[in-house]
């Protein structure tokens, strides 16, 4: 099976998807784009076709300039057709995002890459931000930009958090809300704009990290573990399948998936012993975090990763953060 990821880069640590190449810290963007396969462009050219004309004249090529072609610069592969109003982000212009963000804001690039064939292009780097919960258990905020040029997701950036002992990624958002800025391909990418945003988003962190260690204080009973974790992958009184309203979790076999999430709970999870999620509704998001990021059955890690960062994966892990809050009150 062809990987989802055509190239990607990092530093420090493998990534908990174990794949790329790696980095010394602090390199220039230059030696990121090229390292991360993202040192290439989308060119876009009209949708052309062949008008069958009557007679014995030869067939016209004729375009249709309310569609356009999307191609790589390198291979000249085909990426999709959109719109001629699509506005395209450049792998580049991702990179580019965080130069002064990582030259003068104290930032440090972790990992960046390209997926599907270029459709869809991400970068990851680490804000500075970190918090510690009961028992040592590391939390550092991250800040996630990632972009399509299939119509598969808008430009999001998207502050997020990895817990140290497991790499569990998660949005940051409150009550809820999640703090994702999304710019639409129908509207010009204004990185300036975004940044601006992105301080009254990074400002919500200790709001946030206060309520993890709500969260980390607040102990739950057998019932309750039980209860969330039915809530979380099927939604509430739903005996005999999932939620219309719910993620897509048909795929996966229900009674595996939640005893899946019972055991790292209990103590064969990362972390499931440190202080902070022994017996709590930290530990509960723990588990169902790590099992989405780590567990949760795909048909490769590429699909995972995607999956976790993009698609149902995250979806459920905002799900199990609003139903872990709604406990802690």
């Amino acid at each position: 099976m062809a990987h989802l990821i055509e190239t990607m880069a990092y530093t420090g640590d493998t990534p908990w998807h174990r794949l790329g190449h790696r980095l010394q810290p602090n390199q220039p963007i230059e030696v990121w784009a090229q390292t991360a396969g993202m040192d290439w462009n989308i060119q876009e050219t009209p949708v052309r076709f062949m008008a069958q004309p009557e007679g014995d004249s030869l067939q016209a090529l004729e375009s249709f300039c309310e569609q356009k072609v999307l191609y790589r610069s390198d291979s000249r592969a085909p990426l999709s057709v959109v719109s001629s109003r699509y506005q395209v982000v450049q792998p580049r212009a991702v990179l580019e995002f965080y130069r002064d963000l990582t030259e003068i804001g104290g930032y440090e690039m972790e990992t960046a890459g390209v997926l599907k064939g270029g459709r869809k292009v991400w970068a990851l780097a680490r804000t500075g931000k970190q918090a510690v919960l009961k028992g040592n258990d590391t939390v550092n905020g991250y800040l996630l930009l990632a972009t399509s040029c299939d119509g598969t997701l808008a430009t999001s950036v998207t502050p997020t958090t990895v817990r140290v002992v497991c790499n569990n990624t998660l949005a940051i958002a409150l009550d809820s809300t999640s703090n994702v800025i999304r710019v639409p391909h129908s509207t010009s990418f204004d990185a300036h704009a975004v940044k601006r945003q992105l301080g009254i988003a990074i400002g919500q962190w200790d709001d946030f990290m206060y309520r993890m260690k709500v969260l980390a204080g607040r102990k739950v009973k057998s019932k309750e573990v039980e209860a969330y974790i039915q809530h979380v992958l099927y939604g509430p009184n739903e005996p005999d399948g999932p939620s219309a309203a719910m993620p897509n979790t048909s795929s996966i076999p229900r009674a595996w998936a939640a005893r899946k999430v019972l055991e790292l709970y209990e103590g064969k999870g990362r972390g499931a012993e440190l202080a902070a999620a022994r017996g709590t509704t930290w530990g509960l998001l723990s588990a169902m975090t790590e099992f989405v990021d780590h567990e949760r059955r795909a048909r490769s890690r590429e699909y995972r990763l995607d999956s976790a960062w993009f698609g149902q994966g995250a979806a459920l892990k905002q799900r199990a953060l609003a139903h872990a809050l709604e406990l802690a009150r």
